[in-house]
């Protein structure tokens, strides 16, 4: 089944050619095989947000991780500004890592955002972990080792660049309270949480498993 209301080429946005980073997802999509993976998870109720921090996850976009794209010399970040942006131009003396200015076809928003790096203008495009590390602290993560956090929190699979203000109402929602605005993505959006949840073994509340049956069921 392909991707309801989006084509490939608006939900996956090509990035630079030398990007060494996989893309988050196939651009075919397969609402019945999702709705399965989902029942594989657990359902429980949320955990308390005791103890949870930025640092449990590790340094913000380290590249000292073992997923696809890490120990490449760039940090997360701009492997994936790398991957999700298109007309590229880099800062001198990175090799090509540090992204200077580039385009956003935005998935969430559906908006075509420019990017230019700067202390007034770099929040213009965000990195969304697409689901919240506060959300998988409370819903697993606390029983992860510190290894996999960093993992999670740097995986492409969990990431994506996206809008800075509409990253910015996201915050730590999971999909009972959040989904993206532009209709044609949720169906990937949630396909990617449940990938990503089933990858790390997290759960989902019965909340947020009715929230993502109704996205997929409409796909």
């Amino acid at each position: 089944m392909t991707l309801s209301g989006c084509s490939a080429a608006e939900a996956f946005p090509a990035g630079s050619s030398g990007a060494d980073v996989p893309a988050p997802t196939a651009p075919v999509f397969d609402a019945a095989a999702a709705l399965t993976k989902l029942d594989t998870l657990a359902v429980k109720g949320r955990a308390p947000k005791t103890g949870y921090t930025r640092e449990q996850f590790g340094p913000s976009w380290s590249d000292d991780n073992a997923v696809e794209g890490g120990h490449n010399g760039c940090d997360t970040r701009n492997d994936i500004l790398r991957r999700d942006l298109v007309d590229l131009t880099y800062k001198t003396s990175t090799r090509d890592c540090v992204v200077a200015t580039g385009t956003l076809r935005d998935t969430y928003t559906g908006t075509t955002i420019a990017f230019v790096r700067g202390q007034d203008t770099s929040t213009a495009v965000q990195i969304d972990h697409v689901v919240a590390l506060s959300d998988a602290w409370q819903k697993g993560a606390q029983q992860l080792s510190a290894e996999e956090r960093r993992d999670l929190a740097n995986d492409p699979r969990n990431l994506q660049a996206v809008d800075g203000p509409t990253n910015g109402q996201k915050s730590d929602s999971d999909a009972a309270s959040w989904l993206p605005p532009s209709k044609g993505y949720r169906c990937t959006y949630v396909s990617r949480q449940i990938d990503v949840k089933s990858l790390y073994s997290l759960w989902v509340t019965q909340a947020e498993k009715d929230a993502m049956i109704r996205v997929l069921q409409a796909c």
